[in-house]
Order: structure tokens, then C-alpha cells, then sequence
């Protein structure tokens, strides 16, 4: 049987404006755009990765 992946709830806080370049585009590539914008992503090592690189700039959250 499948077993189900844990998801993220992932909210941008912090704006990246007047932050490094490689931070503005892991904040857009794990699509947020807007600030208080939430996606939910599911818990993969590369979404962890991109999470540690701005995470002073999220929010996050587990969900099931």
C-alpha cells in the first residue's frame, strides 16, 4: 500500500527584496510570489534544502 508523504505549509513572511540573488529565486522557485502567500509542498529533500536556505524568511508548518 502507498504510504502518504508528509506535506509542508510553507508561508513567505519575510520579504526578499534587498536579499542575495540565490535567495529571491529559491523563495520563487518554491512558488511564492506575494507576501502571506501559502503553499503546500510535499516533504522532499530538495523542498527541505530550498526551506533551509530562506527560512528566515518563512513560515513552516507539517501537515498530513
Amino acid at each position: 500500500m502507498a504510504e502518504k508523504t508528509k506535506k509542508l505549509q510553507i508561508r513567505l513572511i519575510k520579504s526578499p527584496l534587498k536579499r542575495k540573488p540565490n535567495q529571491r529565486k529559491t523563495v520563487i522557485a518554491l512558488g511564492l510570489h506575494r507576501m502571506n502567500q501559502v503553499v503546500e509542498l510535499e516533504a522532499t529533500p530538495a523542498v527541505a534544502g530550498m526551506v533551509n536556505t530562506v527560512s528566515h524568511l518563512l513560515e513552516v508548518k507539517e501537515i498530513d
